[in-house]
């Protein structure tokens, strides 16, 4: 414990953590402050601490998957909440710099998304079981950040209103051709037909995806103008009026970010609109944490807005509009995992306890990242020219009013269940 108690005293301030050793002995950091959790957890062998303090994301991670980290008051969102807020983004926190940027160069390495990779590295996240899925998110089986406009209380509305919000942005005229990229199960692609009649293609490198996105939109009656097929972004040929990308371009790769911009330009129509959803940092440059790049999203990676915005300038695109979602994805991941927590049997049944707590300590991770770290999550409107969008943002309010009847409903129906 020696190593684990230095880096603890260090920086847990506020919030309690009380830490027992496998000998029984008794650690406590920080102190109780109200609206910070307070969380005791147990360790089961000698080797864990020390893990903990060489890698604490790695070790910690692992630790609580094996069972050998047990959390003994509060829960697995407690326990990254209390030790991120510590760490937390702000000018004022020196602690935070004594975990900073730990894997920068394994990082590089692992982002390094070659075609053959890429499709490794979403099957590794996205062809598990279906229907894990649809035991957490909305019926659109949207796995992105959600938008939770005034009044919007539950996940089904603020998932309806992403979409009319990005529908809105892409600012649909009759008979237009649309290209999305990462697609997902296709509920953005069947959405923007059935409200505007666009023909979309929405491109994919998951099988398990692919299969439902074009079962689903058959059942809907949709497969004669919603396609979808298993190919890289890069390998698409033709010219499309409106190109979207949600919740793809973390998935990119940071070589790779000059030609996925290159490669929207290309295939936009000389009139067309381009809107990318991603997350992104306010923080600047990082690394994806070890933990999550060796068991979430191997490859993935959050850029900082720095990062991205040079690959668009010389792409010769507008940036027409960039809207920055702050807390919108923490509201969503907080949804996600108290569905996941109701339904821990099911998961459970699916595949077993220690998925189960890898897949809420994923969750509690993420959220975090939101609340304490640096990251957010963008919108950024392209075009390649200046004048094809009007000159102001209130069209996208004036589009939105359309489809505000949907989200109330959704959001009165979600609440009666």
């Amino acid at each position: 414990m020696f190593l684990l108690d230095r880096l603890f005293r260090k920086f847990i301030q506020l919030g309690e953590l009380v830490v027992t050793d496998a000998r029984g002995k008794q650690y406590r950091y920080g102190s109780r402050q109200a609206g910070r959790p307070d969380v005791a957890i147990r360790l089961t062998d000698s080797a864990t601490p020390r893990k903990m303090a060489l890698n604490l994301a790695l070790g910690a991670g692992e630790a609580f998957m094996d069972g050998r980290l047990v959390i003994e008051r509060g829960d697995v969102r407690n326990l990254v909440d209390l030790v991120t807020y510590n760490l937390r983004w702000e000018r004022s926190n020196t602690a935070r710099f004594a975990l900073w940027r730990q894997a920068a160069v394994a990082a590089w390495i692992d982002q390094r998304n070659f075609e053959r990779r890429a499709k490794r590295n979403v099957a590794h996240h996205y062809d598990l079981d279906d229907r894990l899925y649809d035991l957490f998110l909305d019926p659109h089986r949207q796995y992105s950040c959600a938008y939770w406009a005034p009044g919007v209380e539950t996940l089904e509305a603020a998932q309806e209103a992403k979409l009319a919000h990005i529908a809105a942005k892409l600012d649909l005229k009759p008979g237009c051709r649309v290209l999305d990229i990462g697609c997902g199960w296709g509920g953005l692609a069947r959405y923007l037909h059935r409200h505007t009649g666009a023909a979309v293609l929405g491109v994919t490198l998951s099988e398990e995806q692919l299969k439902y996105a074009r079962a689903e939109t058959a059942r809907q009656g949709m497969a004669e103008h919603v396609k979808f097929e298993l190919v890289d972004y890069r390998r698409v040929e033709g010219q499309f009026d409106r190109i979207v990308s949600v919740g793809m371009f973390e998935h990119v790769g940071l070589p790779n970010y000059r030609t996925y911009f290159e490669t929207i330009e290309r295939l936009l129509a000389p009139d067309g609109v381009a809107l990318v959803h991603t997350i992104a940092r306010a923080d600047g440059p990082g690394a994806t944490d070890p933990w999550a790049a060796k068991y979430i999203f191997p490859g993935g990676y959050s850029p900082a807005v720095s990062q991205i915005i040079p690959h668009i300038e010389k792409s010769w695109m507008w940036i027409t509009d960039m809207e920055v979602l702050r807390l919108h994805y923490a509201h969503t991941i907080d949804a996600w995992y108290d569905r996941c927590v109701a339904r821990r049997a099911e998961i459970e049944a699916l595949y077993d306890a220690r998925f189960f707590r890898m897949w809420t300590f994923y969750l509690a991770a993420a959220r975090a990242a939101f609340i304490n770290d640096g990251h957010m999550n963008v919108q950024i409107q392209l075009a390649k020219k200046r004048d094809v969008l009007p000159l102001t943002r209130d069209y996208i309010a004036e589009i939105e009013k359309g489809f505000a009847p949907q989200v109330a409903a959704l959001g009165r129906t979600a609440a009666a269940r």
